[in-house]
């Protein structure tokens, strides 16, 4: 583990931060951040969002200290845009701007100059910093809401360059960013001068990280190096834990085993004793010098015996606490039934149709724009043609959908009623007991989905759509790595990866695709036709 704090940006002294309903986020968070470029991970709820929101000052801590080493520029996850705003406003440079242009126009009032102060180039860099970011110069002046949502966060990161800021926070960027776009986020990190931290699932950009910090159990640690790397060193430690764990574990049994048979013998030397007494084989003094005698010896003996036991088992405690007992999804889905000859679906264009066949793994991937969403929706609903060349057909009625947007649950009703409508037929004890394996348990279960957070809501989402009986003869998840955090999205693979039904993925993250051994990818070009690719790893 490195240590970052000799030369520190942000510096977190014991911070705590407690939500107005009494919900602890952080508790006593200490450590530190270095210079360079670090990927902030943990589980969904560790409390990664609050305390990016705690060091650029958006809240403030119940207990405890953020100093940095300098001003703080802020990506939150969802950029609340006013659309109507120019995207040199988006940019933070339309002041400026616009008094710059002023002044050539021949106004010379002198609030102008005092707003340019030293940035006569404004324009040239704001224009460049467009140019870096891979979109046109010209959109300097149009309006946000003529821009899609990668653009947009796209513009956000470019101005937060244009600041030149010296420490920077991104949390999860790449998420509504296409490959293209993603492609040109990470040409701008790989450039990153100064301190950026970023919380992101996403794998390709945790690689271009100079070092990984771990928000795990209210403690902060940082590693030295990309995420593969710190995962490697993570399980080699657990293994490492768990060894030790078993040895300790073996080593109490053995005391105790110890401490049980030294019992025995103290206690046939005490029967021993007695009878002796009784049948006044010795005399009275000499007896009661031998029970003293014997009383100090069984007393060492079990101060002896004890403390090894409670030496080995303070070994185990402390072997134990290194072993991490994480909850997480454990997700098995149910068997569908279907064929491998069985026909699912029908995607194509004018020249083409690709029939999903059987349990097989399909990919749709494409620009932001292109029309994935649709296309799924078309096969999902029925109705009208998708639009353009593309059209879908399903072969079958029982259909597990997930899109981006979770609006497909009760919001008044529990989150048990919204599963068991999905699954009349489970009785309510397997039911409960599956939707332990989604960490939904407990109160949890009875609480109405209007109360639930964002991980929760997904979860219970997942769960109907997962748990539905029928089992769907084909899944459909628009961009379901989202909102989860890294060991669900392992979860979540090897879950789809079992599955016996059809698989129709709409993604981004290439790195999540590539794990699902996809039997057939598409792509829905810039004319809006289908193709086959093949992701290049």
């Amino acid at each position: 583990m490195s240590n970052p704090t000799l030369h520190a940006s942000v510096t977190l002294d014991h911070l705590t931060f407690t939500w107005p309903d009494g919900t602890v986020a952080l508790d006593g968070v200490s450590g530190a951040f270095g210079s360079g470029r670090t990927g902030l991970v943990g589980r969904n709820g560790a409390g990664k969002s609050t305390l990016l929101r705690l060091m650029a000052g958006e809240l403030e801590p119940s207990s405890g200290f953020v100093v940095t080493s300098g001003e703080v520029a802020y990506l939150p996850q969802q950029l609340t845009l006013d659309v109507d705003r120019r995207v040199a406003d988006l940019l933070g440079v339309s002041a400026a701007l616009d008094a710059v242009r002023a002044i050539t126009a021949g106004d010379v009032d002198p609030a102008h100059f005092d707003t340019v102060g030293d940035d006569w180039d404004i324009e040239a860099r704001a224009e460049a910093s467009l140019a870096e970011a891979g979109l046109d110069p010209e959109f300097l002046d149009r309006r946000v809401g003529e821009l899609s949502g990668g653009e947009s966060v796209l513009v956000a990161i470019a101005g937060i360059r244009l600041r030149r800021a010296p420490i920077t926070l991104l949390d999860e960027p790449t998420n509504n960013l296409d490959r293209d776009a993603r492609a040109k986020l990470a040409a701008m990190v790989r450039a990153w001068k100064g301190t950026l931290i970023v919380v992101s699932h996403d794998l390709s950009l945790l690689e271009l990280m100079d070092d990984t910090a771990e928000l795990y159990a209210q403690t902060l640690s940082v590693f030295g190096g990309p995420y593969s790397q710190w995962r490697a060193w993570l399980d080699t430690e657990q293994d490492a834990a768990r060894q030790a764990e078993v040895t300790a574990a073996q080593a109490l049994r053995k005391e105790k085993r110890q401490r049980i048979e030294a019992e025995v013998k103290l206690a046939h030397r005490t029967r021993t004793a007695k009878k002796a007494e009784v049948e006044k084989r010795v005399p009275k003094i000499v007896a009661h010098g031998r029970k003293m005698a014997a009383e100090v010896s069984a007393g060492k003996l079990r101060t002896e015996v004890g403390a090894k036991e409670d030496a080995a088992r303070s070994v185990l405690d402390e072997a134990g606490r290194r072993v991490r007992s994480d909850a997480s999804m454990k997700i098995e889905l149910p068997d569908p039934l279907v064929s491998r000859s069985r026909r699912i679906a029908t995607i194509g264009d004018e020249e083409r149709a690709w029939v999903i066949q059987g349990p097989e793994r399909v990919a749709l991937i494409g620009r932001n724009g292109a029309g994935k969403t649709t296309l799924l929706e078309r096969l999902v609903g029925g109705g009208a043609p998708a639009g353009g060349a593309l059209h879908a057909e399903a072969h079958t009625d029982l259909i597990g959908y997930l899109p981006q947007r979770i609006d497909g649950l009760d919001e008044q009703r529990t989150v048990f009623e919204n599963i068991a409508a999905a699954a009349p037929h489970v009785p309510e004890k397997e039911l409960r007991n599956r939707l332990a394996r989604f960490l939904i348990r407990g109160a949890t279960a009875e609480r109405p989905v209007a109360a639930l957070s964002g991980g929760e809501r997904f979860r219970v989402a997942l769960a109907k759509l997962l748990l539905a009986d029928p089992a769907p003869h084909l899944v459909v998840l628009d961009e379901p790595t989202n909102n989860l955090d890294l060991d669900t999205v392992g979860q979540l693979v090897e879950a789809l990866r079992a599955y016996r039904g059809a698989v129709l993925i709409v993604s981004h993250d290439d790195a999540f695709l590539r794990r699902l051994d996809l039997d057939l990818t598409l792509e829905i070009d810039a004319e809006g036709a289908l193709q086959e690719v093949s992701l290049e790893q």
